[in-house]
């Protein structure tokens, strides 16, 4: 069901120019607003089974829009069937405190990738005390649910790993969880503060304050099997800060929107901002250019990948089953759902060839 308003039709009513982004953030949501209009051109499609013809405009493409993510997530998690291992996994979340907002938004590459390479040592540590050597999947995302600024890392570590012998360890630990959450907290935050120091900030009164509160780390219990794996992957991999179908309704002055209030035992509430408010907490989520949001280390690595993990497969004697490509939604024809949309004329910003529009219909004479 396509949703009644669109990110696009907010930022559609605000002046991009005048609200002190960044050429890059101001190149982002132009791409947004453009996105599946006249002004990116299309193309004419005709389905193999009901013969329907279908104009379609084309999309963005961009990692923050809210209507390019779906079939690159269905693209991604059939990928991920491959590289699964025999063993539970484990989804633990590392959180920035909000007293690192103001770096995040000023330099955020910086606070960004050394979130990135510091849970990543923290993981790592902790699996060399077992005598490990670990993987890790990371996800980036930098909102909370009504867009303010939230930087936290979903990691998904499978419960095994290889030893000093380059065996595989199936079993972990024997307990619910991965790793003592409160010890996590303490060396995450001990190497991230390290590694700001290192990076050049000089701000010590920053740095001392993260010394005052706990960090959170939040770790569930293990998935039940790889399939629950990757369904709950999933819902992470290609997330943008808002859906589509959470807009509830756009006016030229403001935005109403629902969210789920955590903090109230996850009920869902709505908010209503002013559109420039809204397209400032979006922007604020715009990644660098070429920032990895995603990434993979140790056991679930690209080295690794490269033969190390099928050898390994190959060990552990597991099948892999390599799927035939998903038949997304944008090749499947709307009207009958079984045939496949395929093109046959592509068209500029002047639209379509007139031939394939729908005769204008007489206007009736009273």
């Amino acid at each position: 069901m396509q949703p009644r308003c669109e990110v696009a039709d907010v930022l559609r009513y605000s002046d991009l120019s005048s609200c002190g982004f960044t050429v890059h953030q101001q190149k982002t949501l132009r791409a947004l607003q453009q996105c599946r209009t006249a002004v990116l051109g299309g193309h004419v499609d005709v389905c193999t089974g009901c013969g329907v013809i279908h104009i379609s405009y084309n999309s963005c493409r961009n990692r923050h829009c809210p209507k390019c993510q779906g079939h690159k997530k269905e693209e991604w998690i059939q990928k991920r069937e491959a590289d699964l291992l025999p063993c539970a996994y484990y989804h633990v979340v590392f959180t920035l405190p909000r007293e690192l907002n103001s770096l995040a938004l000023h330099q955020p590459k910086l606070v960004y990738d050394a979130l990135f390479s510091t849970v990543w040592q923290t993981i790592n540590q902790f699996g060399k005390t077992e005598g490990l050597q670990l993987g890790m999947i990371a996800v980036l995302h930098t909102w909370g649910q009504n867009l303010s600024l939230h930087p936290h890392l979903h990691c998904i570590v499978p419960g095994g790993g290889i030893d000093k012998q380059g065996k595989w360890q199936r079993q972990l630990r024997s307990n619910k969880y991965l790793f003592p959450v409160k010890a996590l907290s303490k060396v995450f935050r001990a190497k991230y503060v390290h590694q700001l120091r290192a990076s050049g900030i000089k701000d010590q009164a920053l740095t001392d304050s993260l010394f005052t509160k706990d960090w959170v780390v939040y770790a569930k219990r293990p998935f039940g099997g790889p399939k629950q794996v990757i369904e709950y992957l999933g819902r992470y991999t290609h997330k943008v800060a808002i859906s589509n179908h959470r807009i509830q309704e756009v006016t030229p002055a403001e935005v109403t929107f629902s969210y789920k209030d955590y903090r109230n035992g996850s009920s869902q509430k709505q908010m209503t901002l002013s559109n420039v408010e809204f397209t400032r907490r979006f922007a604020q989520h715009i990644l660098p250019p070429g920032f990895v949001r995603m990434r993979h280390y140790g056991i679930l690595s690209s080295t690794w990948k490269r033969g190390k993990l099928q050898h390994l497969q190959q060990q552990l004697k597991i099948t892999v089953k390599h799927p035939p490509a998903a038949k997304t939604l944008l090749h499947c024809c709307p009207c009958c759902k079984t045939g496949i949309l395929v093109t046959i004329e592509v068209f500029g910003k002047r639209g379509p060839p007139a031939h394939y529009l729908p005769e204008k219909q007489p206007v009736p004479v009273s």
